[in-house]
């Protein structure tokens, strides 16, 4: 085993587009799936991986859009349906009939929705920072109906002299530090004639039609039969109120709330303790 990632590159036929990942520890191990959040990319696990890798198959995705990985093409839009179909042909593409599956944020939302849609292929659910995806209490439906899809579609890609600035630009947006996320970075920029662009799709950050309302979150999480783990950063973050969350965490049967000081990331933050906490919960007996 080493703290070396090996590149994947994952072809899935049923998309007609490739995904690339990164994979670390014997592949012979039990597998562990990981799904990144939204703009980042595998890297986002390479501080933690390396704490598993004695006892799994850790294998990061690049999902659709994100990283290394292909952009869908133009007449189609990213959302959590397209997200959990490319993770299912992934899986198959990997000979993964059963597997712990691990998200962050984005991540965390894509894996939980696919554990109730293939609960037998999920042995265990570990969420960071996430259960199910952001949901829609009909205030906004309208005005996001609209926005959507009257934006438009061709964004030009902003270019940064060099790598530092961008890496700047992004703790600015995120409030990270420069170390948390200096990987994610690296391996979200390409070179291009006049400086560095990000690699990932610009159509990620257009506006998305419809959103799920909560009703339909609670009902879709109620069908995770695997043992969950939920870890939240303490203090909470805004856009992801603990009440909420924990009414979420009502609904799904077997799940393990966790708590740890830190910021959204917490996996980059706090490697070691993510690493110990979520080694605890692989290596219980349920």
């Amino acid at each position: 085993m080493t703290a070396t990632a090996e590149p994947l590159r994952i072809a899935l036929p049923g998309f007609g587009l490739d995904l690339a990942a990164l994979a670390w520890g014997d592949a012979h191990a039990p597998p562990l799936l990981a799904l990144h959040g939204w703009l980042d990319n595998a890297a986002s696990f390479a501080a933690l991986a390396p704490l598993l890798a004695a006892r799994y198959r850790i294998i990061a995705l690049d999902l659709p859009g994100h990283g290394h990985s292909a952009h869908v093409p133009p007449a189609a839009r990213y959302d959590l349906a397209l997200y959990v179909a490319s993770v299912r042909e992934a899986a198959a593409a990997l000979r993964l009939m059963r597997f712990t599956l691990l998200g962050h944020s984005l991540g965390g939302a894509v894996a939980s929705l696919y554990a109730a849609a293939f609960p037998a292929q999920i042995t265990r659910l570990a969420l960071i920072e996430a259960l199910g995806p952001l949901a829609d209490d009909g205030n906004t439906t309208l005005q996001r109906w609209r926005s959507a899809l009257t934006a438009p579609t061709d964004k030009s890609a902003r270019v940064f002299p060099n790598v530092e600035q961008a890496l700047a630009a992004r703790c600015r947006s995120t409030g990270q530090q420069p170390d948390a996320i200096r990987a994610i970075v690296a391996r979200g920029l390409r070179q291009q004639e006049g400086g560095w662009v990000w690699r990932s799709d610009a159509r990620l950050t257009a506006t998305t039609p419809v959103r799920m309302a909560e009703s339909q979150v609670h009902a879709l999480l109620a069908g995770i039969a695997a043992p969950t783990w939920l870890l939240l950063a303490e203090p909470e973050s805004p856009w992801l109120p603990h009440t909420l969350l924990r009414a979420r965490a009502a609904c799904v049967p077997r799940i393990t709330i966790d708590t740890l000081a830190g910021g959204h990331h917490l996996h980059g933050e706090r490697p070691a303790q993510v690493a110990a906490r979520l080694r605890a919960f692989l290596h219980r007996g349920d």
